[in-house]
């Protein structure tokens, strides 16, 4: 985190890892201030019925008097909803599948919430993510993925820009989870066995369906299987994403049905039977909307590189080239890749240096 100390603002969501990321800024002698970010106040506490956001709050509010520090709130609901969820709800309208957390990230964490620190000025910013920095002597800065492959959150990154990343801190970055766990008691946060949040970036765990319907109206079409025969009826296209068995209402025939393609000029959904089906896997992917978080992109016509489609899924070696049509690349991938979902960002890597990514369009 470098010998040099800095005033950061860290941002504190209540939960282990941001605050473990703030107890060692304080350890390395930081000037530390605890940022709160209020988002989304739709969602709500199980247990008491309040809004979600204020049990959140209440969290980082004891954290912060535990470290000693100061606890600002920051109203970015506004911008939220206007940035990430609408945008939700216009990719889901389309037929594609967006992803809220890159577009937080993006947006909200190291777009409104840099801003906010510049304005009580701060050095610098720090969050609670699972990734990695690493600086030039010119302090150009590189992202890397976590130390814990498994927390890994770098997929989720490759659209901050240059000059964010340059001004971020990842402290438990190096950190597998079980450590900062074992912190997090050591440090006597009053957090330190609060389960891990799940779900839609400061939404949270929430029936997708239900909240798409609040905007998108059910559209009702056929389910057909690879060879056009109707096997059943679907309630909406934006209710599937490819690879899906989840909500295919057919008779089974004692078979597992998974989404191979949506076909939105028929409003058809076509499905296949079982895991493996290779209609569920592809060769290569279509991408646009680019993102170099380096701010460089590469000079080659083509690179060799490891190429991620979800977040959850291992990267695949992979050759990345210009597409035929300005502005939009093509992944080959050495062996087939499966559920490759439009909307959903294809993310670049250089052995563990995320190079940036795109958004797939089509494969």
């Amino acid at each position: 985190m470098g010998s040099k100390k800095k005033k950061i603002l860290v941002g504190m969501s209540g939960g282990v890892d941001s605050s473990v990321a703030a107890a060692l800024l304080l350890k390395h002698g930081h000037e530390v201030i605890g940022g709160f970010i209020k988002n989304w106040s739709d969602s709500k506490d199980l247990a008491t019925g309040e809004c979600a956001w204020k049990s959140e709050r209440r969290d980082a509010i004891r954290v912060a008097a535990k470290l000693g520090i100061p606890l600002m709130t920051f109203d970015f609901e506004k911008q939220y909803r206007q940035k990430v969820v609408d945008e939700i709800f216009r990719g889901y309208a389309a037929g594609i599948t967006p992803n809220p957390d890159v577009l937080c990230n993006q947006y909200i964490k190291f777009g409104l919430f840099l801003d906010a620190a510049d304005e009580v000025g701060a050095d610098s910013i720090a969050t609670g993510h699972y990734a990695r920095v690493k600086r030039d002597k010119d302090g150009q800065a590189h992202l890397y993925r976590g130390l814990d492959q498994d927390k890994d959150q770098s997929y989720f990154l490759y659209r901050i820009a240059q000059r964010a990343l340059r001004k971020t801190f990842f402290p438990v970055g190096d950190l597998k989870k079980q450590a900062v766990r074992s912190l997090a008691k050591r440090f006597r946060l009053p957090v330190f066995d609060k389960p891990d949040s799940q779900g839609i970036c400061f939404i949270g765990k929430l029936d997708m369906v239900e909240f798409l319907r609040k905007k998108i109206p059910s559209k009702p079409g056929d389910i057909e299987d690879e060879n056009g025969k109707v096997l059943g009826r679907h309630s909406g296209l934006d209710a599937y994403t490819i690879g899906q068995r989840q909500r295919i209402l057919v008779s089974s025939g004692g078979q597992a049905w998974y989404v191979a393609r949506k076909d939105v000029d028929r409003n058809a959904l076509v499905v296949v039977a079982g895991a493996e089906h290779p209609l569920l896997y592809s060769k290569s992917a279509e991408v646009a909307d680019m993102a170099w978080i380096a701010g460089k992109k590469p000079t080659d016509p083509t690179l060799d590189c490891r190429a991620q489609i979800r977040y959850r899924q291992d990267a695949v070696k992979a050759v990345l080239s210009k597409g035929a049509k300005s502005g939009r690349y093509r992944i080959d991938f050495r062996q087939p890749v499966k559920a490759v979902s439009p909307g959903q960002s294809a993310v670049i890597y250089k052995r563990q240096e995320c190079l940036g990514g795109g958004v797939i369009i089509g494969t």
